[in-house]
């Protein structure tokens, strides 16, 4: 092992050393491997923070969206240097990030299309390990009320009440509705069960006078739009 590796970050150059340069150069200056290695802190006696971040984001496909999937205990199970506070730092950054996107002002967004939709409702549901069941509520210019969780189930499925969406959308004064879930296995195709219960809410809704204007099942960055394959 050359004497290069046994050195921590602090006996780096200045402009190596990821919050120094962080402040030199600015924010779009680090690479991701930089921003992980600030939170981490420290690595271990054997690396550098930044070369044990660099193996995570390896380990990732240098994906931050599967790094978002990864639990605390996989973190502290995978990698020698990282226990709970560095394991907690990781995923509560990831989850700001995503509650970012997810606060995005979509009470002010208007849908023209199904990608609009999917922009809005892609930051709740990418990361997650089990299915959910949400409904993006509209008014009559089909500018967004709000998204609202209305289910959640397991790795394969989850159960859908019609009467608390027919509820949940009477209660908002919404005028249409856009019906969205996700497929944790990453793939958007509907099932029969996705076809069937969307074919109900469908008649269910038109007796309310509540349009469905879409249902979109999200996936790994890709979506199945109903709407868009002529599936209403």
């Amino acid at each position: 092992m050359s004497h290069h590796q046994h050195l921590s970050i602090k006996d780096w150059a200045l402009e190596d050393r990821p919050r120094e340069k962080l402040l030199a150069k600015g924010l779009q200056s680090l690479s991701d491997a930089e921003l992980l290695a600030i939170l981490l802190g420290s690595g271990s006696p054997k690396e550098s923070a930044v070369d044990l971040a660099k193996k995570i984001l390896k380990d990732c496909n240098h994906n931050l969206h599967d790094l978002g999937k990864k639990s605390i205990s996989e973190l502290k199970n995978s990698y020698h240097g990282i226990g709970d506070a560095k394991a907690i730092s990781i995923v509560a950054s990831l989850e700001l990030g995503r509650r970012r996107k997810g606060n995005e002002s979509p009470e002010k967004a208007k849908i023209t299309c199904s990608r609009d939709a999917y922009n809005i409702l892609y930051p709740m549901l990418c990361d997650l390990r089990h299915e959910e069941f949400w409904i993006l509520l509209l008014h009559r210019t089909c500018q967004v009320i709000r998204p609202v969780k209305v289910s959640q189930g397991g790795v394969g499925k989850t159960i859908i009440d019609i009467k608390i969406i027919l509820k949940t959308a009477i209660e908002n004064l919404a005028t249409a509705i856009i019906l969205c879930h996700n497929h944790p296995s990453g793939n958007t195709y509907p099932s029969p069960e996705d076809k069937a219960i969307t074919k109900k809410l469908i008649e269910a809704c038109k007796l309310m006078d509540i349009p469905v204007l879409d249902h979109i099942i999200i996936g790994d960055n890709q979506y199945y739009s109903f709407g868009d394959e002529g599936m209403l």
